[in-house]
């Protein structure tokens, strides 16, 4: 049965504010958007045990989805563009296993007309940098 967001306890007014989008999967994750601005962009979580994998760390799926919202918020702030940005193709290199809170830095290499070149990296609590991604984004029209 599909739950409606009333059912869920939250309303749409209660959804969070993703630099100027509402995305409940990410209301779902607990993530907190911390900064979007000048090709830049900054997101963190705190890591929950229904998002760990069967070795007790975050989830590579998690942590996937992270990068890819924080190379899609450097884009769009890079543009000042108001819509959202579609993923064309993302690659993701794995240092460290993530646990504890989850900071996500997010960066615009080249924002062209239509297509922008990120990356991002996934940072533990001592700074370390566990995991990486390169990602190409057009902004929606």
């Amino acid at each position: 049965m599909l739950m409606t967001s009333n059912q869920l306890g939250r309303t749409k007014q209660e959804q969070t504010d993703y630099f100027g989008l509402k995305i409940p999967f990410l209301d779902h994750l607990g993530v907190v958007p911390e900064f979007a601005e000048g090709g830049k962009s900054r997101i963190s979580v705190h890591l929950r045990p229904e998002y760990e994998n069967s070795f007790q760390v975050a989830h590579g799926g998690l942590i996937m989805t992270l990068l890819d919202f924080a190379m899609a918020a450097a884009a769009r702030s890079s543009m000042n563009h108001a819509s959202g940005a579609i993923t064309v193709d993302m690659t993701i290199s794995f240092l460290r296993p993530s646990v504890g809170k989850i900071v996500v830095e997010g960066s615009t290499l080249k924002a062209g007309k239509t297509i922008n070149y990120c990356e991002a990296v996934v940072l533990n609590e001592a700074g370390e940098v566990t995991a990486k991604s390169s990602g190409t984004f057009i902004l929606r029209r």
